[in-house]
Order: structure tokens, then sequence, then C-alpha cells
């Protein structure tokens, strides 16, 4: 039974890459306005996590890190600032596109398991889609103020406002698509994994 369960999970693990692979290198993945993007990808990460636990949601989020940073060298495409990025400092720009993602799936393993104690499994699958947009946004934007916020480019794009002002007027309806987006489609696949045998039930009290 253990191997069976293992062998199904790396089955899921693999599904999930490949799907990010796919969202990653076609327009699927994203959807680009200005210098950022719209993100569908968070969720697949949020479907590994459910399925696998912080593992694999890290696992998933270091797919999704990699090649969020490999589009700042034009593989798989390309991110305007990511670019301007990966020119500023190629080291910092791997930091600030790869640990964001990689924190967030490993995170979500236990937000899923702490709301799923809770007994509805829709609304845990739910939840842990909408932490994966809200903390891939707020990972993403906290170390790009902290790695980048003294350059020229960033200090270009503030405009003056404070901290807070720019990132919430930054990430704008963006952060908010993706949150709703999030929410929504991993609730209702996290809910089909579930009804299939592929997601462990609520402990019992």
């Amino acid at each position: 039974m253990k191997r069976k369960i293992n062998t199904t999970q790396l089955v899921l693990l693999g599904l999930m890459t490949g799907i990010l692979l796919l969202m990653a290198y076609t327009p699927l993945g994203y959807l680009n306005i200005g210098p950022l993007a719209i993100t569908f990808n968070v969720i697949p990460v949020a479907i590994a996590a459910i399925a696998i636990g912080p593992a694999g949601g890290a696992f998933a989020g270091a797919v999704f890190g990699l090649t969020s940073f490999l589009q700042c060298i034009g593989v798989g495409g390309s991110s305007a600032m990511g670019v301007m990025l990966f020119n500023i400092s190629p080291f910092f720009a791997f930091i600030q596109r790869f640990i964001p993602r990689l924190l967030d799936g490993f995170l979500l393993g236990y937000i899923f398991r702490f709301a799923r104690k809770k007994g509805n499994i829709s609304a845990a699958c739910a939840i842990t889609g909408f932490f994966s947009a809200f903390l891939n946004t707020a990972f993403f934007m906290t170390l790009l103020v902290v790695l980048f916020g003294n350059t020229e480019y960033i200090q270009g794009l503030m405009g003056g406002k404070n901290i807070l002002v720019f990132i919430c007027t930054f990430v704008g309806i963006n952060a908010v698509c993706e949150m709703i987006s999030s929410t929504l489609i991993t609730g209702a696949v996290g809910f089909a994994l579930y009804k299939a045998g592929l997601v462990a039930a609520p402990e019992k009290k």
C-alpha cells in the first residue's frame, strides 16, 4: 500500500511538473501586463502541495521558480522586469525569482494540512489556492524591495512612493486576478482529487 501511494504521488508530481513546464513555455502560464504578469503557475504548485505535501509543493515551486528565472535570459519567453534585474545582478535576480516560489510551495503543504483539520476539504483546497497566489506575491515583492529597492530601476518605478503604497499599486489588479483564479481553480481541482481518493481525508478528532 505504501508503495502504491508513493507511486501515485510521484505520478501526480510528474504531471504537475509537466503542466508547469507547458504553462511556462506557452502563453497559458502568463498574461503580461506592463512590467509584471498575471501568472497562473501558482495553481499547479498549490495542487502539488495539496496532493503530496510540503515536499511536493516545494519541488513544484522550485520548477516554477527556475522557469521564472530563465525568462530573465529569454528562455521560454521574456520578462521585461526580469531582464532588467538580471542586468543589475544575475545572482540577486535568481534569488528573487526562485526563493519565493520554493518557499511558497513548501508552506502551502502545511497550510493545507492545517486547513484540512477543520474537516472541509473543498474549503481547505480553496484556502490553499488563495495563499498560493498571496504568498507568491508577498515573497516576490518583499525580495524585490529588499534586493533591488535601492537601484535606479526600482526607484524609478516607485516614483517617490513609500514601500507599502508602491507594492499595493504595483501589483494591483494582477495580484487580485491571481488570487481569485487560484482560489477557484485549486478548490475545484483539489476537491476532485479528494473524491478520486488522491488526497487524504481529514483526520478524525
